[in-house]
C-alpha cells in the first residue's frame, strides 16, 4: 500500500512532516521519503526502512532539512518523493496507488515527445515519475492531474509540492482517502486522518473522489470539484487502516466492533452448537473484531497468545513467504492457562494464503487447545486487487480459495463459476468453505457475509469497493472500471 503526508506552514514544517509521515508506518515497510521547500530551494531525503523504523532512519535529516512546505511518504514500492523540473516549473511529487496499464502509458508519452525515464532495478519505471510525465503533458497542474487520473487504469492519489504550496488530488474514484487538517500556522494533507491530531491540527475536510485542491498557509482552494462516483477500498476498515483513523466519517475501530458483533449475531441466528470458553483475536487487526464478537455474544474476550513486539518486525515485511511465516510464528507467545483444555473462537481480519492462520491453529492445538473455531472478519478473498498495492500476491492461486476452486474445477474457471463461489447461499460456496476448514484443521469455519460487511461499514453499497470478494466493480461489472 503506502501512505502520503504533506504540510504547508507559516513556520518551519520539518517536525510536523517528520512525525506525520512516521504515523503512516503501518502502511508500508520498504522505503520512506521527505522533500522540503525552504531557503535553499527543494531538498529531499529517501531511505530504505526495511530493517529500521522511519524515525531511526530520518532523525538526522530533521536537523538538516529546513523549510515551510513539505511532502513525504511511506512506500511499499518505489523510492519517492521525486523532484521534477518541467515546463510547469519545479515541483516534488509523491503518490499512492497502482497503475495497470504502464506499458500503454509509457508508449503514449514516448509518442508525445518524452525521450527517456530513469530505469530502476529490474527494468522498472518509478510510478511517481510516470505520473509526473503524464502531468507534464498538459498546460497546467490541474489539467495535468486530471489527465493523469483519466489515463491511469488502476488508482492514483497524488500530492504535489511547488514553491507556492501543495496541490492535492484524490484518486478519481476515491479508492484511497485524502484528508486535510488545519491549525493556526497552516494546513496538512494526509492519507490517515489520525496522523495530524497529536501535531495540533484538527479536521478541516476530506477530499471527494477526483477532487483537486491548492493548499497554502492562508487557505484551501478547490481547483476541481469531486465526482459523483466513489469506490473507497473496504479493506481499509477490515485490515489496513489504523484503528484511530476514520474514512468518510466511519471510524476503523468502531467499524471492527460492529463487524465482530454481526459475526456473533449471525452465529447465534444459525443456532450452531458451539460453546467457546474465550473469544480471541489474532494480533493486531483481529483484536477489535474479537472484542465486538465477545461483547455481542457474552463470551469472555481473552488473549491466549501475546504478540512479542520489542524486536520482531511486521510479519509481511520479508519478501520471502517462508520468512514471513517464521516471523509470524516467532512473534506469538502462548498463555498456557488460557489455552490448555479450552475451546477458543479465533477471529482474524482475513484468510489470504491460509498458511499463517493454519500454523497459528496448529500452534494452539500443540499448546493444548481442545477446539479452534475460526471467524474471518471478511468474506473469502477470491479476486486479486487490481486497484491498490495491498498484497504481495503475484497470482490469484496464492489465495487458498482459488487453489480449492482449481482443484475442484480445473485450471480454467469461468467468471460465472467464480461468482457462484462468491455467493454465500450457493452449494459451491459452502463446499469451498468446508474444504478450507478441512485443509487448515479448524474445528468450524464461518466467514463474514459481504452484505453484513457493507452494513458494518455503514456506507451505501455503491460507494465501497468489494472487488476482492465479489469480483465486481462500482457499476456491477467484473472489471471495476468505474465506467
Amino acid at each position: 500500500m503506502g501512505g502520503i503526508f504533506g504540510v504547508v506552514s507559516k513556520k518551519s514544517c520539518t517536525l510536523d512532516l517528520f512525525f506525520g509521515i512516521d504515523y503512516h508506518s503501518h502502511l508500508g515497510t520498504k522505503r520512506g521519503g521527505m522533500a522540503i521547500y525552504g531557503p535553499d530551494g527543494f531538498n529531499r531525503s529517501i531511505h530504505n526502512i526495511e530493517n529500521s523504523p522511519f524515525r531511526t532512519k530520518f532523525e538526522h535529516d530533521v536537523e538538516e532539512l529546513e523549510g515551510h512546505i513539505g511532502i513525504g511518504c511511506i512506500s511499499d514500492t518505489d523510492p519517492q518523493p521525486l523532484l521534477i523540473q518541467s515546463h510547469l516549473g519545479s515541483y516534488a511529487i509523491t503518490t499512492v496507488g497502482k497503475i495497470n496499464n504502464e506499458e500503454e502509458l509509457v508508449k503514449y508519452v514516448y509518442d508525445h515527445g518524452h525521450t527517456h525515464f530513469l530505469e530502476m532495478s529490474g527494468g522498472r519505471i518509478n510510478t511517481s515519475e510516470l505520473v509526473a510525465t503524464l502531468i507534464d503533458q498538459q498546460a497546467s497542474f490541474v489539467e495535468g492531474l486530471s489527465f493523469a487520473q483519466d489515463m491511469i487504469n488502476g488508482s492514483m492519489t497524488i500530492l504535489l509540492m511547488t514553491k507556492d504550496g501543495l496541490i492535492a488530488a484524490r484518486d478519481k474514484l476515491g479508492r484511497t482517502p485524502l484528508v486535510i487538517g488545519e491549525k493556526e500556522d497552516g494546513y496538512c494533507a494526509s492519507f490517515e486522518s489520525f496522523a495530524y491530531i497529536n501535531l495540533g491540527y484538527h479536521d478541516y475536510r476530506e477530499l471527494g473522489p477526483g477532487e483537486i485542491v491548492s493548499i497554502t498557509p492562508e487557505g484551501v482552494e478547490q481547483l476541481k470539484a469531486p465526482g459523483d462516483q466513489m469506490q473507497i477500498c473496504s479493506f481499509l476498515w477490515v485490515y489496513y487502516g489504523y484503528p484511530t483513523s476514520s474514512y468518510e466519517g466511519v471510524n476503523v475501530e468502531a467499524m471492527r466492533y460492529k463487524c465482530g458483533e454481526m459475526l456473533a449475531r449471525h452465529d447465534m441466528a444459525q443456532g450452531e452448537n458451539i460453546h467457546p470458553d474465550y473469544i480471541a483475536g489474532v494480533p493486531d487487526t483481529g483484536t477489535a473484531h474479537a472484542i465486538g464478537y465477545a461483547n455481542a455474544s457474552g463470551v469472555p474476550f481473552a488473549r491466549p497468545f501475546i504478540k512479542y513486539t520489542p524486536t520482531w518486525p511486521r510479519s509481511f515485511m520479508p519478501q520471502n513467504q517462508s520468512q514471513r511465516n517464521l516471523i509470524a510464528r516467532m512473534k506469538l507467545i502462548p498463555v498456557d492457562a488460557l489455552i490448555r483444555g479450552k475451546s477458543l473462537l479465533l477471529i482474524d481480519d482475513s484468510i489470504v494464503r491460509g498458511t499463517q492462520l493454519g500454523e497459528t491453529t496448529e500452534f494452539l492445538y500443540d499448546s493444548g487447545a481442545r477446539e479452534v473455531h475460526i471467524r474471518p472478519a471478511c468474506p473469502p478473498l477470491l479476486f486479486g486487487c487490481p486497484f491498490l498495492n495491498f498484497s504481495r500476491s503475484s497470482s490469484d492461486l496464492d489465495l487458498i480459495t482459488r487453489r480449492v476452486i482449481r482443484d475442484r474445477e480445473g485450471d480454467i474457471v469461468s467468471e460465472k463459476t467464480l461468482f457462484d463461489y462468491a455467493d454465500p447461499n450457493s452449494t459451491n460456496y459452502n463446499e469451498m468453505v468446508e474444504e478450507i476448514r478441512r485443509r487448515l484443521n479448524f474445528t468450524t469455519l464461518r466467514f463474514h457475509r459481504l452484505d453484513d460487511l457493507v452494513t458494518s461499514i455503514g456506507l451505501p453499497e455503491e460507494k465501497v469497493c468489494t472487488y476482492c470478494w465479489s469480483g465486481k466493480g462500482c457499476s456491477g461489472c467484473s472489471h471495476g472500471c468505474g465506467k
